[in-house]
């Protein structure tokens, strides 16, 4: 056999890899000559080379494209609000003017039967289908409906039908300014949009609805974005685990491609009654009187800080920044300091803050100042 590096070997079509060691070509055939082929290492090994009992493997068929609901017939379904149980709840409760403007941007239309048409809208404007809850005056989904959610391409009877659902709301994302906030509900993500409209609020649609294990393929529009997950409070299901669990596993599987964490904020506060009840982030921003959109308050103006001389006590002065920092709670929603600075995580700021200023101290007084008085500011803003 060519003792020179120059040996090529079989491959294994079916199984990607070398068929054997010594089963090859040598590229110097001209000057050893040496080429042992598979027929002659089947043949020397008493194997089977017969062609036509080979039968290759099947290739994969493509997934056909999803199916698209005309835009026509959604544009019909928006109006008749008069008798949408859901829209009138909420006019009642926030306004008319401003329901108005959230279920115009949310494109949320009205079934004959007077329930709410959940539009699925793609990040390219493309409608995937329609899904339709009926809601009583209070606000709750009726139990006495059977099934309790229906969908428009199932009502339409529409053959052939590809459903690839996408997020409620995710026509939304057009927005690239804002960071995005994922609930289970639709109507949660309405409601959430009122309080907090800094955020782009989507839902899922229910606590499976962010895909099975290892499927991320619904979620691909958040790329790039800054994702924050709030999972309703739940009890253990059959697989032993909460609403919560379940949606930080799967926030692993999208840290690959945006910046994603789980907010603990509703599975913290919830109690037992509160967890089988199945309240989400909606159930506690109700509970706050709303007098319009909650809007971060300017921060302000800013004060040219005054130099601190060197025979300050800088050492007890961050000790005691660190103590008042750390004994505030502080919200999910971003926390503007200036036109140039905006702290999207307390938590993360206050602590990479605290600890350049502690390895610091003694440079402070040559440059080091601008940290310090970020960390000052942010304290005055979020004072109570």
């Amino acid at each position: 056999m060519c003792e020179h590096k120059t040996f090529v070997l079989y491959i294994d079509t079916n199984t990607g890899k070398p068929l054997h060691e010594t089963v090859g070509k040598c590229d110097r055939a001209d000057n050893c000559g040496h080429h042992y082929t598979p027929k002659q290492y089947f043949s020397d090994n008493n194997i089977s080379f017969d062609k036509k009992e080979y039968t290759p493997p099947p290739k994969p068929t493509p997934e056909p494209p999803p199916s698209f609901i005309d835009t026509e017939l959604m544009k019909k379904s928006l109006s008749n609000y008069k008798s949408n149980t859901l829209v009138t709840w909420l006019a009642k409760k926030f306004g008319t003017e401003t329901v108005t403007n959230a279920i115009n941007r949310y494109h949320v239309g009205t079934s004959k039967n007077g329930g709410a048409i959940f539009w699925q809208i793609d990040l390219k404007g493309k409608i995937r289908t329609g899904k339709i809850i009926q809601y009583d005056t209070a606000g709750h989904r009726r139990k006495d409906v059977t099934p309790p959610v229906k969908w428009v391409h199932g009502s339409l009877k529409l053959q052939n039908y590809n459903l690839q659902q996408c997020l409620f709301g995710e026509h939304l994302l057009k927005d690239t300014t804002k960071d995005v906030g994922i609930v289970e509900s639709e109507k949660t993500a309405i409601i959430a949009s009122l309080y907090l409209p800094n955020i782009i609020w989507l839902a899922a649609g229910n606590v499976c609805g962010l895909g099975a294990k290892g499927n991320v393929d619904k979620l691909r529009c958040l790329k790039g974005r800054k994702v924050v997950l709030y999972p309703d409070a739940s009890l253990h299901d059959k697989t032993g685990k909460t609403a919560f669990e379940k949606w930080s596993e799967k926030a692993k599987e999208l840290s690959v491609f945006c910046s994603v964490k789980v907010s603990d904020l509703v599975e913290k506060h919830a109690t037992e009654q509160e967890r089988s009840a199945g309240f989400d982030i909606a159930d506690y921003l109700i509970k706050t009187p709303f007098t319009g959109q909650i809007k971060q308050p300017e921060p302000p103006p800013i004060q040219k800080p005054q130099p601190i001389e060197k025979t300050a006590n800088i050492k007890a002065e961050i000790s005691e920044l660190e103590t008042i920092l750390k004994s505030r709670k502080y919200p999910e929603y971003p926390i503007k300091l200036d036109q140039c600075t905006t702290v999207t995580n307390a938590e993360a700021f206050i602590g990479s803050g605290l600890l350049f200023l502690k390895n610091n101290q003694k440079r402070l007084s040559n440059g080091f100042m601008p940290t310090l008085h970020r960390l000052q500011r942010f304290e005055q803003i979020t004072r109570v």
